[in-house]
């Protein structure tokens, strides 16, 4: 089954976030099957960036978003208001 979650990617004190599609038995940061997006909780306000296409193409595919990923869906559909 395919996941719709966060890998970790930046350096120490400094994380960055990919949006990543992803077997859901694999370890955090394996190889992922898909980039749908970014996450950088750094930057003030926090910078998100996510590809609607491709996260509704993942969804249709049967792929489950995190809950991490859910609520970072609703920020970015608050801020298209």
């Amino acid at each position: 089954m395919v996941a719709i979650r966060l890998t970790r990617a930046g350096t120490k004190h400094r994380p960055f976030y990919r949006i990543v599609a992803i077997d859901r038995e694999k370890p955090r940061e394996s190889r992922y099957i898909d980039l749908i997006g970014h996450y950088n909780p750094m930057s003030e306000p926090a910078e998100i960036k996510l590809d609607m296409e491709k996260y509704n193409e993942w969804i249709q595919k049967g792929a489950k978003p995190s809950q991490t990923v859910r609520s970072l869906l609703k920020k970015v559909l608050r801020s298209e208001n």
